[in-house]
């Protein structure tokens, strides 16, 4: 460790393995078991404890709580883990919680996200890249949310959910089914709005594809077919366009059921 990049007033567990181009702030605490690599920034009053590994290149904003053990009555102090990837900026207040050995015993954060303040991501959550949680989005346990998700402030995720990829919530939404790919869901509880045609043009999907995607939306929500009737659809439709195998890949997984 570099001195100079260790404000004197933080505390760093002798077991902590902490990059030499780490920086933490002033009274941050970071405990054993905790390995954080180069280029990751931790600013000043930040708690960190393990089992957890973070990545490079993170930036994490000062006050958060990262690597409590979970809040869930049955845990009973097993080494369950915490993951960050890279490039990951996590800002003021957040809490994410370890893993437990009910479940997948990690609590998983890919890369490229970016998670705004006070977001909470409880025990066994696994969030995928390039996702974007805004102010006071909570994730209850064991909630997975997949690649380019949005999910708006005070967005609530009931256990067990799933949110596809490109999925984006409205301010204020509470999610107690899964959401499937490209939709829009708003609402308590949450209900599909059509697809996320910004976010898909952005991300440089084609207007052919955005056609098809709708066109895949109003199979699943809007002509009237029982779910299975829907997933058969797709299943055909995605042999001329291949996003639309993101649907069918995830209703495969859906355990809730889907928002309707």
């Amino acid at each position: 460790m570099v001195a100079a990049k260790i404000h004197a007033t933080a505390i760093i567990d002798a077991g902590a393995e902490i990059d030499s181009s780490v920086e933490i702030g002033a009274y941050s605490v970071i405990g054993p078991n905790v390995k954080i690599g180069a280029g990751t920034r931790v600013a000043g009053h930040v708690m960190i404890n393990g089992p957890t590994t973070i990545g490079q290149n993170n930036h994490i904003f000062q006050y958060s709580s990262l690597g409590e053990a979970p809040q869930d009555k049955k845990y009973k102090d097993e080494p369950t883990l915490l993951e960050i990837g890279d490039n990951n900026t996590i800002r003021e207040f957040c809490t994410f919680n370890r893993g437990t050995v009910q479940d997948k015993g990690i609590t998983k954060i890919g890369n490229d996200n970016w998670v705004m303040a006070y977001v909470h991501i409880a025990h066994d959550c696994q969030v995928g890249n390039h996702t974007i949680l805004a102010n006071n989005s909570s994730l209850a346990g064991h909630v997975d949310i997949d690649d380019h998700a949005i999910l708006g402030g005070f967005t609530l995720i009931h256990q067990f959910c799933k949110v596809g990829s490109h999925v984006i919530t409205a301010v204020g939404s509470v999610v107690f089914k899964d959401i499937p790919p490209y939709v829009t869901a708003a609402g308590y509880d949450a209900k599909p709005h059509g697809i996320n045609a910004e976010g898909l043009k952005r991300r440089g999907f084609s207007a052919e594809s955005i056609l098809q995607i709708k066109r895949a939306y109003k199979t699943l929500y809007r002509n009237g077919l029982t779910l299975d009737e829907a997933k058969a659809e797709l299943v055909i439709m995605q042999e001329t366009t291949p996003e639309i195998a993101l649907f069918t890949d995830f209703l495969k997984l859906s355990t809730r059921g889907i928002v309707r």
